[in-house]
Protein backbone atom coordinates (compact mmCIF):
# COMPACT_ATOMS: atom_id res chain seq x y z
CA UNK A 1 0.00 0.00 0.00
CA UNK A 2 1.53 3.58 -1.08
CA UNK A 3 2.77 5.32 2.00
CA UNK A 4 0.47 8.38 1.16
CA UNK A 5 -3.18 6.37 1.74
CA UNK A 6 -1.19 5.76 5.15
CA UNK A 7 -1.15 9.19 6.08
CA UNK A 8 -4.48 9.70 5.18
CA UNK A 9 -5.96 7.05 7.50
CA UNK A 10 -3.88 8.84 9.88
CA UNK A 11 -4.12 12.14 9.35
CA UNK A 12 -8.29 11.19 9.46
CA UNK A 13 -7.81 9.37 12.40
CA UNK A 14 -6.08 11.83 14.30
CA UNK A 15 -8.37 14.96 13.74
CA UNK A 16 -11.35 13.36 13.98
CA UNK A 17 -10.18 11.93 17.68
CA UNK A 18 -8.83 15.54 18.87
CA UNK A 19 -11.88 17.56 17.47
CA UNK A 20 -14.41 14.90 19.57
CA UNK A 21 -12.44 14.60 22.68
CA UNK A 22 -12.17 18.66 22.39
CA UNK A 23 -16.01 18.97 21.73
CA UNK A 24 -16.77 16.81 24.37
CA UNK A 25 -14.24 18.12 26.66
CA UNK A 26 -16.01 21.43 26.36
CA UNK A 27 -19.48 20.35 26.41
CA UNK A 28 -18.90 18.43 29.93
CA UNK A 29 -17.03 21.14 31.27
CA UNK A 30 -14.46 20.66 34.71
CA UNK A 31 -14.26 17.43 35.92
CA UNK A 32 -14.53 18.15 39.74
CA UNK A 33 -14.69 14.59 41.33
CA UNK A 34 -11.48 12.80 41.24
CA UNK A 35 -12.70 9.33 42.52
CA UNK A 36 -11.44 7.36 39.83
CA UNK A 37 -14.38 4.99 39.84
CA UNK A 38 -16.75 7.56 39.36
CA UNK A 39 -14.26 9.07 36.75
CA UNK A 40 -14.24 6.48 34.58
CA UNK A 41 -17.75 5.39 34.71
CA UNK A 42 -18.26 9.23 33.25
CA UNK A 43 -15.36 9.03 30.74
CA UNK A 44 -16.87 5.62 29.80
CA UNK A 45 -20.58 7.03 29.49
CA UNK A 46 -19.66 10.09 26.95
CA UNK A 47 -20.15 8.67 23.51
CA UNK A 48 -18.13 11.20 21.80
CA UNK A 49 -15.23 10.72 24.11
CA UNK A 50 -14.92 6.74 23.59
CA UNK A 51 -14.93 7.14 19.79
CA UNK A 52 -12.27 9.96 20.05
CA UNK A 53 -10.06 6.89 21.99
CA UNK A 54 -10.91 4.56 18.72
CA UNK A 55 -10.18 6.76 16.89
CA UNK A 56 -6.73 7.63 18.37
CA UNK A 57 -6.03 3.59 18.51
CA UNK A 58 -6.82 3.93 14.44
CA UNK A 59 -4.02 6.30 13.99
CA UNK A 60 -1.21 5.06 16.33
CA UNK A 61 -1.36 1.67 14.53
CA UNK A 62 -1.75 3.25 11.34
CA UNK A 63 1.74 5.23 11.99
CA UNK A 64 3.15 1.59 12.70
CA UNK A 65 1.89 0.66 9.47
CA UNK A 66 3.61 3.29 7.64
CA UNK A 67 6.73 2.70 9.53
CA UNK A 68 7.16 -0.62 8.08
CA UNK A 69 7.17 1.24 4.22
CA UNK A 70 8.52 4.47 4.85
CA UNK A 71 11.36 6.21 6.56
CA UNK A 72 10.94 8.13 10.39
CA UNK A 73 12.08 11.21 7.99
CA UNK A 74 8.95 10.80 5.89
CA UNK A 75 5.92 10.00 8.57
CA UNK A 76 6.21 12.22 10.93
CA UNK A 77 6.48 15.48 8.76
CA UNK A 78 3.86 13.99 6.88
CA UNK A 79 1.79 13.43 9.06
CA UNK A 80 1.73 17.12 10.26
CA UNK A 81 -0.92 17.72 7.76
CA UNK A 82 -3.33 16.58 10.92
CA UNK A 83 -2.66 20.05 12.52
CA UNK A 84 -3.46 21.74 9.19
CA UNK A 85 -6.60 20.55 9.47
CA UNK A 86 -7.21 20.68 12.75
CA UNK A 87 -6.68 24.23 12.94
CA UNK A 88 -9.20 24.60 9.98
CA UNK A 89 -11.95 22.60 11.69
CA UNK A 90 -11.03 24.16 15.18
CA UNK A 91 -11.90 27.75 13.39
CA UNK A 92 -15.35 26.14 11.48
CA UNK A 93 -17.07 23.67 14.30
CA UNK A 94 -15.34 24.70 17.21
CA UNK A 95 -15.54 28.40 16.72
CA UNK A 96 -12.03 28.62 18.15
CA UNK A 97 -10.13 32.39 17.85
CA UNK A 98 -6.89 31.30 15.29
CA UNK A 99 -4.58 34.04 15.82
CA UNK A 100 -2.89 35.55 12.34
CA UNK A 101 0.46 33.88 13.97
CA UNK A 102 -1.41 30.32 13.98
CA UNK A 103 -2.72 30.76 10.55
CA UNK A 104 0.80 31.78 9.82
CA UNK A 105 2.23 28.75 11.09
CA UNK A 106 -0.74 26.51 9.55
CA UNK A 107 0.23 27.58 6.40
CA UNK A 108 4.18 26.72 6.62
CA UNK A 109 3.31 23.12 8.13
CA UNK A 110 1.61 22.85 4.75
CA UNK A 111 3.88 24.08 2.27
CA UNK A 112 6.25 21.96 4.51
CA UNK A 113 4.41 18.76 3.63
CA UNK A 114 3.76 19.88 -0.12
CA UNK A 115 7.52 20.29 -0.23
CA UNK A 116 8.08 16.45 0.89
CA UNK A 117 5.91 15.49 -1.42
CA UNK A 118 7.67 16.76 -4.64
Amino acid sequence: MSPWVYVAIIVVSTVASDVLQSWEMKRQGEVMDFGIGRLLRTLLSKTPLVASVVFLAISFYAFLALLQVADLSFAVPATALSLVAETILARLLLKETVTPARWAGTALVALGVYLLAH
